[in-house]
């Protein structure tokens, strides 16, 4: 008799393992919200809008915070304010979500894709260092699900080649790389808060930056033109000349939402990371299954999800959708990952507008792509016991590979058969 749950066996888990309800929501927020709606202090810069630049900058170890509608205008007006423009090139790794790369394109830029380490699903430093062309005018090296960037050699890189550096933080909120916040470390840290991620508020956004003159930059590209501190209708000095402009502003709804969950984040990310390291026990213990790389310097991780690697025998050879099911089967929901941002369904542009350094980039199209699943951050939130049973389920999986694969030769023959 079958032991997995897919073929007939009993499974780990009689209901399936849910997580965190998310987005979080909390009374004293909703009365929060009832009492800024009232006052009428919407926006504009608001005071609710800077106490929350202000927080979540001195949390993560940067100067300025610029606070906006979404996480891909950050990447945007990081650009802008950087100076990346029409004919220059920006290196960008292949496994992102496609905002990376659109945000580039946006500015008229060519983004330029390089491959990944296999370990951490990040970006490969010696392949961006390879891609570098004299069009090149900046880096975005961006913290994946649960791993970070190696920024000590991309920052090294980047300087070497004068190079502007923005991290893209969108999975990384309260992540810490060798003692200090991620997004302090680059020119310019560019965070979303889609209703998804860490810290939300449905949509929402934030560059951090040390430099003086960069945060005055954002916020201009963010505030029609405006200076930091100017008053509505009391501009003072209009933005530098050829600084483009827009109205990404965000709202001081959101940044109050966001500062309420910001006071938990630390507890959050610290249930994650307890919760992620006693997975990655049991997963040291199995053959055919790895747990994506932290980063060499990373402390604290953000996870935005936890990533099992299926690159090895017996697992590897085993098609990732049966793997999936069986999991589920067991009680653990989880989904692949974003795959190459070049072969996305919702990536729309033309050949000649963006170039894949060296044709393809075969780590993150294999091991990023056909081997590797997601378990989302919220069910991270659970307590340990059910966390146990979450490492008992992928235990079963794996040493019951026998089964899949023969499952996976007899759907083969079938589908000859049928054909």
């Amino acid at each position: 008799m079958s032991k997995l749950a897919l073929l007939g066996g009993k499974p780990v888990s009689e209901t399936h393992i849910g997580g965190l309800p998310w987005p979080p929501t909390s009374e004293k927020t909703g009365d929060k919200l009832k009492a800024l709606y009232l006052s009428g202090k919407w926006s504009f810069n608001s005071p609710s809008e800077q106490e929350f630049e202000k927080a979540y900058g001195k949390y993560h170890g940067a100067k300025h915070g610029i606070f906006m509608v979404n996480g891909t205008v950050t990447l945007e007006c990081a650009l802008l304010a950087l100076g990346v423009g029409k004919g220059d090139e920006v290196i960008i790794p292949a496994l992102t979500w496609i905002a990376t790369a659109t945000a580039v394109r946006d500015v008229g830029a060519k983004p330029v894709f390089v491959d990944i380490e296999a370990t951490t699903l990040c970006m490969d430093p010696a392949k961006f260092e390879q891609a570098i062309t004299p069009k090149t005018k900046a880096v975005i090296p961006v913290h994946l699900y649960g791993s970070m960037a190696d920024l000590d050699k991309i920052i090294r890189i980047a300087k070497k080649h004068k190079l502007g550096v923005i991290e893209d933080c969108a999975h990384m909120q309260g992540g810490i790389w060798n003692g200090r916040g991620a997004g302090s470390w680059g020119d310019v840290g560019s965070f979303s808060f889609q209703q998804s991620k860490t810290v939300s508020a449905g949509e929402a956004g934030i560059c951090l930056t040390n430099d003086d003159e960069l945060a005055d930059r954002i916020f201009r590209a963010k505030h029609i033109g405006y200076s930091i501190g100017a008053t509505q209708g009391g501009a003072k000095q209009g933005p530098p000349a050829g600084l483009r402009c827009h109205n990404y502003r965000g709202t001081a709804f959101q940044a109050l939402i966001l500062a309420d969950q910001l006071k938990g984040l630390k507890k959050l990310i610290a249930t994650y990371n307890r919760n992620a390291a006693e997975i990655e026990k049991t997963v040291a213990g199995l053959k055919g299954v790895r747990v994506q790389a932290r980063g060499r310097l990373a402390n604290t991780q953000g996870y935005y999800a936890l990533v099992l690697i299926f690159d090895s025998a017996p697992m590897k050879d085993i098609p990732l959708s049966t793997i999936i099911a069986a999991l589920g089967a067991e009680g653990l929901g989880c989904a692949g990952t974003y795959g190459p941002v070049y072969s996305h369904v919702l990536f729309n542009m033309g050949k000649n507008e963006y170039r894949i350094d060296g044709g393809s980039c075969p780590v993150a199209e294999v091991v990023g792509t056909v081997h590797s699943v997601c378990i989302g951050h919220p069910i991270l939130g659970n307590d340990i016991k059910t966390i146990r049973k979450i490492c008992a389920i992928i235990a079963k999986v794996v040493e019951n590979h026998m089964e899949l694969i023969n499952y996976t030769a007899t759907a083969k023959k079938l589908s000859e058969v049928i054909s």
